[in-house]
């Protein structure tokens, strides 16, 4: 992925994480829950790309010509990964200094008080419009060699891929919790 697509991707995965007092406490982001923010992410960020870049993509592409057999598996996968993708939203929540005793409206509160699928039209809306808004058309072709480079993984390596980069990037505000060596992932 490029940089431009993995910022935004990174961004969601920093906004997307079990319990309200869980998140509340909890000063790292599971990496299971930011691959699980990465699967559910990824058909959102696939639109906003094909949307922001279709005057830019080849034809024979990638994204024209496989793209959808790509993204078919992460959509089928979107329901499985909403718990984990919640999880990662309320653990950013938690730990944004911007949401803590500003005087505002507790929005962590807020988030926890409403049924979760409630949510999910809001949280898609807002990944789409933070990714659309990332997108520069100079990038579209970079982002099209990214998208077809991670095609070939399943999609579990594909979220695990980006969470291990988050961890080898030493990723901040939320950090990504240690994981002991050699452990499985859920």
């Amino acid at each position: 992925m490029t940089r431009s697509l993995l910022a935004p991707v990174l961004a969601f995965a920093a906004l997307l994480t079990g319990e309200a007092a869980a998140a509340q406490t909890q000063a790292c982001v599971a990496p299971a829950d930011l691959g699980d923010g990465v699967v559910y992410a990824m058909p959102i960020a696939y639109e906003a790309v094909r949307s922001a870049c279709a005057n830019r993509l080849a034809r024979d592409g990638f994204i024209s010509a496989r793209g959808e057999g790509f993204i078919t598996p992460f959509r089928a996968r979107q329901d499985a990964a909403w718990p984990g993708a919640f999880r990662l939203l309320k653990t950013f929540m938690a730990s944004d200094p911007k949401n803590a005793g500003n005087g505002g409206p507790d929005m962590l509160a807020m988030l926890s008080s409403m049924p979760e699928d409630a949510l999910r039209p809001f949280v898609d809306a807002m990944i789409g419009q933070v990714i659309a808004e990332e997108i520069k058309g100079d990038d579209c072709s970079r982002i099209e060699r990214g998208v077809e480079l991670i095609s070939p993984l399943p999609i579990e390596n594909v979220g695990g891929l980006v969470a291990f980069i988050a961890e080898m990037a030493d990723l901040k505000n939320p950090s990504i919790c240690p994981t002991a060596a050699g452990a499985p992932r859920k």
